[in-house]
């Protein structure tokens, strides 16, 4: 629960203060003079100190300069009955969190509180996420997982490396699939062979299927030796297929053959070669949408998807998001060659907020060009690009009693399910999944609304 101190000369107004904020949640303490506000500070630990400017032999400018120089982490609200630019001024080159004039009202009160609240905690998780940093730097392909979605994905890796089961690895563009593939073969009894790595979308079709197989010399123009293939050179490890959704369809079913038979055959060659290959695969497509489409194989998808893990968006793991930025931030500092070691507190509630539609890789840009501007020690705002400093979420209000604040059932329902839509990066699958629905009521709606699906 958080602690605020309030600190005013009236009795009267402490009392209301305190039976508001206690309303509120809030556990509260008062005390009348500056010199017990400082006692109370010393022997307690509070989130927040409320007190008044006008106040006999020690002034709430100077309160407030004593706890900041004693304890900078606890942020200071001032009030004073006497609101001037100068006073204001004032209270802020004392360190005063926040500057409110009285008679203030209870509400705005209660929204600086849990600011400051707020600021306080995030303050506080920045610092020890930079002592962790300091401490132990986690190399880079460790899966940061402090939140729950990440940790089942770890106990699922955990489960799914000893055996041999092809794996199917889905999730949004900059998720870290390839991370989640390597955990797989860290952990694993493959981790001393070989992990091979393969962007299906990123080979042109004439050339994957020499890549994955291999071929032999004379096969085409420029086989001037003989190559074994991505599958020979894992032998004994890990083959990590990204982007498996963007395959050639011709090329599907000889890749059904090789993890049905474990035998690969060069282009132009006669002989099949057996492979000890473990294969992992990963897609940001919808895989049974594509097979709906004639775009993907049926066979196949199952044979790549015995095991799947489903990797979850950053939006949907924020507990994750501060601690990928202190790594990022290490990372890059030290590829740089500048001294920063954190990021601010204002810095941090943005990227708290902020939705992060391209997941882990757009927050690692974000701190790399953060790094790359910082001109102190700590990551600022004005470091951070302006769409994220600028954002700013949009929400309905559902709980209103004013007519002209709600709207109609049917706007609510398109707007959520084309929220729902881009969460998932138009996975109908998930989509479904998500609104509890089956994919053909699905299509149905999509229809009906006018939601334009991103596949």
């Amino acid at each position: 629960m958080t602690r605020v101190l309030v600190v005013d000369d009236e009795a009267s107004l402490c009392e209301t203060l305190e039976i508001d904020l206690a309303h509120r949640g809030y556990a509260v303490e008062t005390r009348t003079s500056a010199a017990a506000a400082l006692d109370a500070v010393r022997q307690s630990d509070f989130d927040v100190v409320v007190t008044d400017l006008d106040m006999p032999y020690v002034t709430g400018i100077e309160l407030c300069e004593r706890i900041v120089a004693s304890r900078p982490d606890v942020p200071v609200i001032v009030l004073t009955a006497f609101g001037s630019y100068e006073t204001a001024v004032a209270a802020i080159r004392a360190g005063a969190y926040d500057f409110l004039s009285k008679p203030v009202k209870l509400e705005v009160l209660a929204i600086a509180v849990e600011r400051a609240a707020k600021h306080r905690r995030l303050r506080e998780k920045v610092r020890r996420l930079e002592r962790e940093v300091a401490r132990a730097p986690h190399p880079d392909d460790d899966i940061v997982a402090r939140s729950t979605a990440m940790r089942s994905i770890l106990e699922l890796v955990d489960r799914v490396a000893q055996s041999d089961a092809t794996v199917l690895v889905t999730g949004d563009s900059g998720t870290g699939k390839e991370l989640v593939a390597r955990a797989i073969h860290r952990s694993g009894r493959r981790k001393d062979g070989p992990f091979v790595a393969i962007n299906c979308a990123a080979v042109p079709e004439t050339l994957l299927e020499s890549e994955l197989f291999g071929h032999v010399r004379g096969a085409f123009t420029d086989a001037r030796t003989n190559e074994p293939g991505l599958f020979v050179s894992a032998n004994g490890g890990t083959l990590f297929l990204d982007e498996i959704g963007d395959m050639p369809l011709a090329l599907q079913p000889k890749l059904l053959r090789a993890l049905q038979e474990r035998k690969v055959r060069p282009v132009g060659g006669n002989a099949e070669r057996p492979v000890d290959v473990r294969v992992v695969a990963a897609t940001n497509r919808d895989l049974e949408t594509a097979i709906e489409e004639g775009r993907f194989r049926q066979d196949l998808f199952y044979r790549v998807n015995v095991v799947q893990i489903s990797v979850p968006p950053l939006r949907a793991r924020a507990a994750d998001i501060l601690p990928l930025a202190a790594r990022f931030i290490a990372r890059s500092s030290e590829t740089v060659g500048k001294r920063v070691s954190g990021i601010s507190p204002a810095a941090a509630e943005r990227l708290m907020s902020y939705p992060w539609p391209g997941n882990v890789r757009e927050l690692q840009n974000c701190i790399e060009r953060a790094v790359a501007l910082a001109r102190f020690d700590q990551i600022s705002v004005d470091d951070l690009p302006e769409k994220i400093r600028d954002y700013k979420s949009s929400h309905f209000i559902l709980t209103s009693d004013d007519p002209s604040e709600l709207v109609p059932l049917e706007r609510i329902e398109r707007e959520y399910i084309a929220r729902v839509m881009h969460a998932v990066s138009g996975n109908k699958s998930a989509a479904a999944r998500i609104l509890g629905i089956d994919r053909k009521r699905l299509y149905r709606m999509l229809d009906r609304l006018g939601v334009a699906s991103t596949k």
